[in-house]
């Protein structure tokens, strides 16, 4: 049965590379969308007389809805299958989003915010079921990979685009835009998107070796990937939220440099999410590793690589630091992508939705965490240490998954 089910996927080689790269659109358009509000806020807080205190609030919503959905979005894709599920997962961003043009002071758009955030929630898990469903083991990483891109484009598209909205129609006009940009993706995702040969009968096998919340998290094989996802998060989620501010209160570079420079390591972070996942094959198909082997490899070079970003506190100049923040970027979206596929690897997959949701929540959580540690002691003892300290819990994720997951 197993082999058919391989050759009923192979089958559809060319199909199902069209499938991950509309994916990938979608996981452009989710980021962008998310990402319109930091590219508004500076509007935004004069128009509605916010402070940096009531904006925070406005943020930690959706950072909230989007740890706390994450689990229930799996569960959801898991029971109404990929093409239903993602489709309305992505139209209710959509119009999440869209919704922020309404808003009338911090309290709604925190509303706004937290819909958005638990509709957003489905990203990650939505994709590693597709990767799950169309893909074999060797080829589940570059697929991850691909899609995985899709976060650090929607990031760099956010700001030229948002501006252009903003200057022409309106800070309103820029919500219903890049909303509006991802209902049209909903709407081509129910026309286009197709289960491939074969996944219906297998499916009912599925559904016979059912797997609840409890069951997941009361295993050895869930905390192997939660755990160094817990520990990798920081990392993306301090790239993404500090570098500007690091630039300019170290640096003392104003808006005009910020802007030449910030978008670099994302650049270099697609290159090693797409990387990482070419690399994982080679392993697989040119050294015969395992799959799960294939997979700490990658991990463990993303790891070491971080010793980039821990050496920032050596440089003199921000276009060094800005170059180590480059070979972070890299390094962290290389492992993320190996750690992300795992889901796939190890569980079956009517199961992968739910297990990426509890395991996105943990990486959140880390995130959020490492977050507020930043802000209680960025101040007073600067930024070098806790950039060293990203290091320093990418080695012992990379430690803990391989002595953790064992090979199945």
């Amino acid at each position: 049965m197993e082999r058919g089910r391989r050759m009923s996927v192979f089958s559809s080689r060319h199909a199902r590379w069209w499938i991950i790269a509309l994916v990938s659109l979608g996981t452009v358009l989710n980021y962008l969308a998310r990402s319109t509000l930091s590219t508004v806020a500076p509007t935004l807080k004069q128009v509605f007389a916010m402070s940096t205190e009531q904006y925070s609030y406005v943020v930690m919503a959706f950072q909230a809805a989007y740890t706390v959905a994450q689990p229930l979005a799996g569960l959801v894709l898991d029971v109404l299958g990929s093409k239903i599920g993602i489709g309305l997962f992505a139209a209710c961003w959509g119009l999440a989003n869209m919704a922020h043009a309404l808003a009338t002071g911090w309290p709604s758009l925190a509303l706004f915010r937290g819909l958005l955030g638990g509709a957003e929630a489905s990203a990650m898990p939505g994709g590693l079921k597709v990767v799950a469903e169309w893909f074999p083991p060797r080829e589940r990483s570059v697929a991850t990979g691909w899609f995985n891109m899709g976060t650090s484009i929607g990031n760099m598209l956010a700001p030229p685009l948002v501006a252009f909205c903003i200057l022409t129609w309106g800070w309103r006009s820029s919500f219903l835009i890049t909303g509006a940009m991802s209902i049209v993706w909903a709407a081509a995702w129910f026309a286009l998107y197709r289960k491939p040969e074969g996944a219906q009968a297998h499916a009912q096998a599925d559904r016979a070796d059912a797997m609840t919340w409890r069951g997941i998290v009361a295993e050895r094989r869930f905390w192997s990937i939660a755990l160094p996802r817990f520990l990798a998060e920081p990392a993306w989620q301090t790239f993404n939220f500090f570098i500007p501010l690091y630039l300019t209160s170290v640096w003392h570079l104003d808006l005009v440099h910020v802007a030449m420079w910030a978008w670099l390591p994302f650049v270099a972070a697609d290159l090693g999410s797409v990387l990482g996942g070419y690399v994982a094959a080679w392993l697989i198909g040119g050294l015969g590793l395992s799959v799960i082997n294939s997979r700490k490899v990658v991990v463990t070079l993303g790891a070491l690589l971080m010793v980039g970003p821990a050496s920032i506190g050596l440089v003199h100049s921000a276009q060094m630091a800005i170059a180590l923040f480059c070979i972070g970027g890299f390094a962290h979206q290389m492992l993320s992508g190996a750690l992300l596929t795992l889901a796939a690897d190890v569980y079956p997959g009517h199961a992968v939705g739910r297990v990426a949701g509890l395991a996105g929540s943990s990486a959140w959580i880390g995130g959020f965490l490492f977050t507020a540690l930043i802000g209680q002691s960025a101040d007073r003892f600067g930024y070098d240490p806790l950039f060293a300290a990203l290091a320093g819990l990418d080695w012992l994720g990379a430690g803990i998954l391989w002595l953790m997951l064992r090979h199945r």
